[in-house]
């Protein structure tokens, strides 16, 4: 037999009315644990499926009394009796075990077992039991179908517990006949005397089927009927393993097996009862945040097409912008070749002022020459005397002629020389205008390329944009979608929460 260890021999306490429930495949290992089983067991649900049964059994326990057990199930009948289980921590726990086969098509597919709480004195009385039988001291007693009888030549004395119920009534029957032909054949007695001692038998012999069958089936006919009017769910272990014994534990076991159903679907609708009613709220919470999401989405909707509208003015606009920069530039380019003619031009005449100027010179030369020639002709012309007198006059005239041509040559040297001045500043004032003009016509073109560069930004983001708007549409439409699966997701909630009171209902009713 397994032996789990440690032990503390520290009871755990279970509370009143709770069933534990468990059910094995064939080979013993467990399929199922409802949440008292698991609770009391201390294990985890992962720790307990598909595990052997015995992973709860305490060494305290003597093994006769599963092999007693499995020799019951495996003959198809049920077991009771009170066991000692360890929990994981290795508490224990005591509970009246009933056992019984899990039949499907005729063939035995599993076992069931359901656990109440026993008495204290029932308790006591069994570790004193099976300390004897694990001590060896009870070498009279042995375990038969949960029930401890004696064996050996004693075993008659456990006939009250063993004998078929037809063996009773026959025995009630006997004991009536015997009394009669002993009283005929060997009692010297009158007819009337006769008569009442057969009646005594008979009495005796009805007191005899009466308290072996009647009351037995009475009792078993009453927890029946409480526990198909959900009344009571067990009742006291009769002590006895006839057929009538037999009936009596399936009658427990069924009661005990609706107790325990009733308490598992009790458990599941109060947490079903939660579950809906924070589902309905959460439902009605996110149907009205749907709600809001819907009249947000489409505002935002209605926003993007009026910015995805905008947003393609401005790039028709940028695209304008575009061609007035690039004849800007065209302008700005075609102006600088214009300014740099015009600077060739102002070279050129500043290059004729100075020619100029140079003649105006020569002119000047010239002038003083022949200002000093009509000086020296009036000089000769005086010596000549009366003679030179008319040269004398033509010189003087040649001489104010020259100092007219030289002051007239310094008039014009100094208009050329205030002229090729303005004509040098003007060159400059141009070569500073062309400069300017370039950097304009770089400037231009620096923009005419941010424009460019802005132009083929706006029309992705114009393009992303009715993206964007395409997404937020459909959205839009998911999201009235999702606001119609909310509405039918808390319709269907509702409902649930509905079943889940009537449910709850129905086995209020079962429990009374």
């Amino acid at each position: 037999m397994r032996n789990n260890q440690p032990v503390s021999q520290r009871e755990y306490p279970i509370r009143d009315g709770v069933t534990l429930m468990s059910a094995t495949d064939v080979q013993s290992h467990l399929t199922y644990a409802n949440a008292a089983f698991i609770e009391v067991s201390g294990f985890d649900k992962s720790e307990l499926i598909g595990q052997p049964h015995n992973l709860v059994r305490h060494p305290d326990m003597p093994p006769e009394a599963f092999a007693d057990m499995w020799q019951t199930l495996k003959a198809g009948k049920s077991w009771t009796a009170l066991v000692k289980n360890r929990r994981k921590n290795g508490d224990h726990y005591w509970v009246r075990a009933n056992a019984t086969p899990i039949r499907r098509q005729g063939a035995t597919v599993g076992y069931l077992s359901v656990r109440t709480k026993p008495s204290a004195q029932e308790v006591a009385a069994c570790e004193k039991l099976y300390a004897g039988f694990r001590s060896g001291q009870n070498k009279g007693l042995a375990f038969h179908r949960g029930l401890v009888i004696r064996s050996g030549w004693l075993r008659w004395m456990s006939l009250p517990q063993l004998l078929p119920t037809a063996w009773r009534v026959r025995l009630g029957i006997l004991a009536m006949v015997l009394a009669c032909a002993a009283s005929a054949a060997w009692l010297p007695v009158p007819v009337p005397a006769l008569m009442a001692l057969m009646g005594a038998a008979g009495v005796l012999g009805s007191w005899w089927v009466e308290r072996q069958v009647t009351t037995p089936i009475r009792h078993i006919l009453n927890h029946a009927e409480q526990v198909a009017a959900g009344q009571s769910m067990e009742m006291p272990p009769l002590d006895r393993v006839d057929d009538i014994g037999l009936l009596a534990r399936a009658v427990n076991q069924a009661g005990l097996n609706l107790r325990s159903l009733l308490d598992d679907v009790s458990q599941q609708i109060d947490g079903l009862q939660v579950a809906s009613t924070e589902i309905a709220q959460g439902n009605a919470n996110l149907s009205s945040r749907t709600e809001q999401s819907a009249a947000s989405l489409e505002q935002t909707a209605a926003s993007m097409a009026q910015m995805n509208a905008t947003v393609a003015n401005n790039a028709e606009r940028t695209r304008e912008a575009e061609r007035l920069a690039r004849q800007a530039s065209a302008d700005a380019d075609n102006g600088r070749h214009e300014f740099s003619e015009v600077s060739d031009t102002m070279s050129s005449i500043q290059d004729s002022a100075r020619r100029i100027s140079d003649i105006t010179s020569l002119i000047d030369g010239i002038a003083f020459q022949t200002n000093i020639l009509a000086l020296n002709a009036a000089v000769e012309a005086a010596r000549a005397g009366e003679q030179g007198r008319g040269f004398a006059v033509v010189a003087g005239e040649v001489r104010s002629l020259a100092q007219r041509s030289a002051a007239a040559a310094k008039d014009i040297k100094s208009l050329i020389d205030d002229s090729g001045e303005k004509v040098r500043k003007g060159t400059a004032l141009v070569g500073k205008a062309g400069e300017t003009m370039s950097q304009i016509v770089g400037s231009v073109q620096r923009v005419s390329g941010l424009i460019e560069e802005i132009s083929s930004a706006t029309r992705e983001q114009a393009d992303g944009i009715s993206q964007v708007d395409t997404a937020v549409t459909q959205l839009d439409q998911s999201t009235q979608q999702n606001a119609a699966l909310v509405e039918q997701s808390a319709a269907a909630a509702t409902s649930l929460q509905q079943q889940a009171v009537r449910l709850a209902e129905a086995v209020r009713a079962f429990r009374g």
